[in-house]
């Protein structure tokens, strides 16, 4: 019945509504209920689908008044559990359904392994679902959230389930607020306070998980705003954040434009900062690979990031580059050339830039070196506009030296207005190149001829030698420009070929210091050509190995190069036109790609030699370390046993009895010691068998204490019968709490108890062994779960310290972890973490 009603809605989608919580107790189960109640209040039909308390009374106070859906109770390894019945909400069709821990994992039994399916067949079906999940419950967190805490998170929810939801409110608080409420006992119960306060819940693991759930919140809510851009066609800059691009020549005005925009940027919190350097094929003038590298550094210790792009418009790829980071703001220096160099080659980057900025500011910022610059090289290649500056030139320069020189042709001879001209025409080949030079050199000749060479104001020349002097001046003017052109030719390429040194040592820079090469690269290719997206792509499986992309306009014209890395990959750009000349450093991209994947097979190669290092060193130091421990119980059972036997020596009973009791001793010792040995060996051979099934504390330590060396030790057990079953091997729990115990009485204060005691948390349990002696430093803590130490490894007649080595491995092999706390007061506790019966086999 329930699967005909939620085809029967299939057209109408539930709405999905989730309260993220920065950490358990800050209050996600209280915030659903508060507004179940007034959605309630509003005539909304609400119903409870599965609520979870944990016995906070005023959480418990907010569910009266509103309908519970009963659980439905499985029975799993002869325990019961009682869980969401699915079917049961379907039938009641509620408006909406309140759904407490997303992420839980369900009693095997049911349609679904996890919760969050359920949800997703509520939401079918046409029922708004309330729900809450932590942080730390994220998949794409659950390693970092356990380097955080080092505490596994073995219940885990895709994100892309809570990206889909239609609104998700981040549940908040200080972590000292969230202390004080766990003191107050409205999170845990009193005798679990000290123990969550002294591990997950101190303040560092705290603020950490917040960070972590805001910075996820505010990630979705920039994927929104990009959405919604992108679906109402918004190309102009939003400022809901201060992106701060600085533009970097390599002039000495640097490092002065780089504070200056990085205080821009910490002028608002959350701001950024970008510098950016473009090369083109004619260079920027004064670029310094020294000082650029200088200049990098100090950007990356002011926490920005440092870009390279190749342009032959350097205002338009800046913009490009600011548009595609989604910039707010663009710093820039004022011009280092001076006026004549401005009044020849006109409006410079800053003047056009800010022409073409549209929304984002420009700030042009005055340094010392303003308008000290050298004079430009005019032998450059030409752009369009300084092209017809050359012809223009080439026209009107001889007629206005004719002009000029007209008003004192008496006083002057003809060599010396041959040489104004021939001048004349060297600085139209300096500014517009050799064919503007050669219109201006016919006009020059012509005007030379009509007006200087008698018979002036004719054609005609009488004397040979002014028929020479005037092929000799044109000639020389045409080959003065051919030079003045190729040298700028030649300076083209070394601009070039400066540019891309540069971009490649940039390049071989960041992948040294870059720890995962691939996407470094395939980011660095798309933003130092300019390119929409970049991927590198597995030819055999078809898989993305990297990706980088941009929010583009989408209105230029998309063109797509690629160029093969290896013979099973390829990198794919999307984009502008590449031209020719920048294969060759797309090629050099390709190969340092193709050396980064090998040096990561070489690397996964490695890897998988590691471990067989590890179990070589394990035998090394077992033979060095195992040799006298052996030993001394074999040679006093061997002597034991050797007395008894001997015909010469008379024993008495109680002789015998004490060498007996000596070789018994011996022998336990030595069983013990051998099968320590086999179950380490097994574990880091990864052959040691498990048979998990739910097990009870109370069932498990009294046979541990048992096989104590002491079984009269005194071991305090407490608050143990409330505790929920664990999902563990019984007999290697057993002996991983006789270690964990035996060790603690070793060290313990004389006269004083071990106490061990339990609690659980959500999906799992914790054991406390507690003892009252010396403690262990911070510093020791990792170094006592290694095989073959011990307190201060100088106690060698105990053992080989192999004890708590299979206990913390034991435990890990379980799906737990064991480590290390103080006492409050003094001494130490180990602390056991095992997962509970609740969760599967596979989990």
């Amino acid at each position: 019945m329930a699967r005909d009603l939620t085809l029967g809605t299939a057209h109408r989608r539930g709405r999905l509504r989730v309260y993220l919580g920065s950490a358990p107790g800050v209050g996600k189960t209280y915030r659903m209920l508060d507004e179940a109640r007034r959605r309630q209040e509003r005539g909304a039909d609400v119903v409870v689908g599965y609520i979870e308390c944990h016995g906070r009374r005023h959480t418990e106070n907010m569910v009266q008044g509103l309908e519970v859906v009963p659980r439905l109770v499985r029975t799993y390894r002869d325990t019961e559990f009682a869980e969401m019945d699915l079917d049961a909400v379907l039938e009641r069709r509620p408006a909406v359904a309140l759904v407490d821990e997303l992420a839980h994992t369900n009693i095997p039994g049911g349609r679904n392994t996890k919760r969050w399916q359920d949800v997703e067949e509520l939401l079918a079906a046409g029922i708004d679902v309330i729900t809450t999940v932590n942080i730390q419950h994220l998949e794409s967190l659950n390693d970092v959230v356990q380097k955080i805490t080092g505490t596994p998170q073995r219940e885990t929810v895709p994100d892309e389930v809570v990206r889909r939801a239609d609104q998700i409110e981040l549940v908040d608080m200080a972590p000292q607020a969230l202390r004080r409420r766990m003191v107050h006992g409205n999170v845990y119960k009193a005798e679990k306070v000290d123990a969550a306060l002294t591990n997950y819940f101190r303040v560092g693991n705290l603020t950490a998980l917040r960070e972590l759930a805001l910075l996820w919140v505010a990630g979705r809510v920039d994927e929104g705003l990009r959405d919604y851009r992108a679906q109402h066609n918004i190309d102009r800059v939003w400022e809901t954040r201060e992106r701060v691009v600085v533009a970097l020549t390599g002039g000495p005005e640097g490092e002065t434009l780089i504070r200056r925009a990085a205080r821009i940027a910490d002028r608002t919190a959350g701001g950024e900062l970008l510098a950016v350097h473009v090369t083109r094929s004619d260079g920027l003038a004064g670029a310094s690979p020294g000082a650029l590298a200088q200049q990098r550094q100090l950007v990356e210790t002011l926490g920005g990031s440092y870009d390279v792009v190749i342009g032959d418009d350097i205002p338009t790829a800046l913009l490009s580059f600011a548009r595609a980071r989604h910039a707010t703001q663009l710093v820039l220096g004022t011009s280092r050339r001076g006026r004549i160099t401005r009044f020849l080659t006109g409006p410079g980057i800053g003047e056009t830039t800010v022409d073409a900025s549209e929304d984002i500011d420009v700030h042009m910022v005055t340094h010392e070196f303003t308008g000290r610059g050298r004079l430009p090289s005019l032998g450059r290649r030409h752009s369009p506009r300084r092209t017809v500056a050359g012809f223009t030139s080439g026209l009107v320069l001889p007629v206005a030296l004719t002009a000029l020189l007209s008003l004192s042709h008496h006083s002057l001879n003809l060599t010396t207005v041959a040489l104004i001209f021939q001048l004349g025409v060297v600085a139209v080949a300096l500014l517009g190149g050799v064919a503007s030079a050669l219109v201006a050199s016919l006009i020059a000749s012509l005007l030379l001829n009509y007006y200087f060479i008698p018979p002036v104001h004719t054609f005609t020349i009488d004397e040979p030698n002014n028929m020479i002097a005037l092929a000799v001046f044109a000639a020389v003017a045409l080959i003065v420009a051919s030079v003045v052109d190729r040298a700028g030719g030649q300076t083209i390429r070394a601009a070039r070929a400066t540019a891309e040194a540069e971009t490649l040592s940039t390049l071989a820079g960041s992948v040294l210091r870059g720890a995962d090469a691939l996407p470094e690269l395939v980011e660095r290719a798309r933003t130092v050509f300019a390119m929409d997206s970049a991927a590198l792509l597995d030819r055999t499986s078809g898989e993305v190995l990297a990706r980088a992309d941009t929010n583009g306009d989408g209105t230029a014209a998309r063109e797509v190069t690629e160029i093969t890395v290896d013979t099973d990959t390829v990198l794919i750009l999307t984009g502008r036109r590449l031209p020719a000349a920048d294969q060759r450093v797309l090629s050099a991209f390709a190969a340092h790609i193709a050396v980064a994947r090998e040096r990561d097979h070489l690397a996964a190669a490695a890897a998988e030699v590691e471990p067989i290092k590890a179990a070589d060193k394990m035998r090394t130091a077992l033979l060095a370390a195992v040799s006298h421990d052996l030993r001394t119980p074999l040679a006093a059972a061997l002597a034991s046993v050797g007395s008894l036997r001997s015909p010469d020596v008379e024993f008495s009973h109680e002789d015998q009895t004490e060498l007996l009791d000596l070789a018994d001793a011996s022998l336990v010792k030595l069983t013990r010691l051998v099968d320590n040995l086999l179950d380490m060996s097994r574990l880091q051979a990864g052959a040691l068998t498990l048979h998990l099934a739910p097990v009870r504390l109370t069932e498990v330590l009294p046979r541990a204490m048992d096989s104590l060396p002491r079984p009269d030790a005194p071991v305090q057990p407490l608050d143990l019968d409330s505790v929920p079953p664990v999902l563990a091997d019984p007999p290697l729990l057993e002996r991983v709490l006789a270690n964990v115990i035996t060790n603690a009485l070793r060290y313990n204060a004389p006269g004083a108890p071990v106490l061990v005691t339990a609690s659980g948390h959500q999906d799992r349990v914790e054991v406390r062994v507690i003892d009252r002696g010396p403690g262990i430093a911070p510093e020791d803590r990792d170094t006592v779960f290694l095989p073959f130490q011990r307190l201060g490894d100088n106690d060698n007649t105990t053992g080989v310290g192999l004890g708590l080595a299979l206990s913390r491995g034991l435990a890990e092999a379980m799906g737990g972890t064991l480590e290390v706390e103080d006492t409050p007061g003094g001494g130490t506790t180990m602390l056991l973490t095992l997962p509970a019966a609740a969760v599967p086999e596979d989990a």
